[in-house]
């Protein structure tokens, strides 16, 4: 039988500003691909907090389906890129893309969101039967 599988995660935009600060070191390297931090820019070539924490929410509401807890979260294997229209699409590689077949995932959904300062966003999809 077919289940639906549903993960959500909420990041304040601050936690991007903190990321960002001189000395924090190359965290959001670590944890965003090269193509997220090149579309992760507003007009100005500046950094898109928002989008950069929406990002975030999206790659741990992603980890969240995979049932994995206590796991590392494979940052690198989970990106978030523009789909379509500019809708977020989801991309799977290496750890994250086993972990998500041997929940038996189906095809995975992302809305992102972003207000009041903070970005959230949700995952779903179908396990297979």
């Amino acid at each position: 039988m077919s289940l639906p599988r549903i993960g959500v995660d909420l990041v304040p935009i601050t936690r991007v500003g903190e990321l960002l600060a001189p000395g924090a070191g190359p965290v959001l390297h670590r944890m965003l691909s090269e193509r997220e931090l090149r579309i992760s820019v507003t007009p100005d070539g500046e950094p898109d907090r928002a989008g950069l924490a929406g990002r975030l929410a999206a790659k741990e509401a992603v980890f969240k389906l995979f049932g994995a807890a206590g796991r590392p979260v494979p940052w690198q294997g989970i990106e978030i890129l523009r789909g379509p229209g500019g809708r977020p699409e989801v991309r799977l590689a290496g750890p994250a893309a086993e972990l998500a077949a041997r929940a038996g995932l189906g095809p995975i959904d992302i809305s992102i969101s972003h207000d009041g300062g903070f970005a959230i966003a949700v995952a779903a999809a179908i396990t297979a039967p």
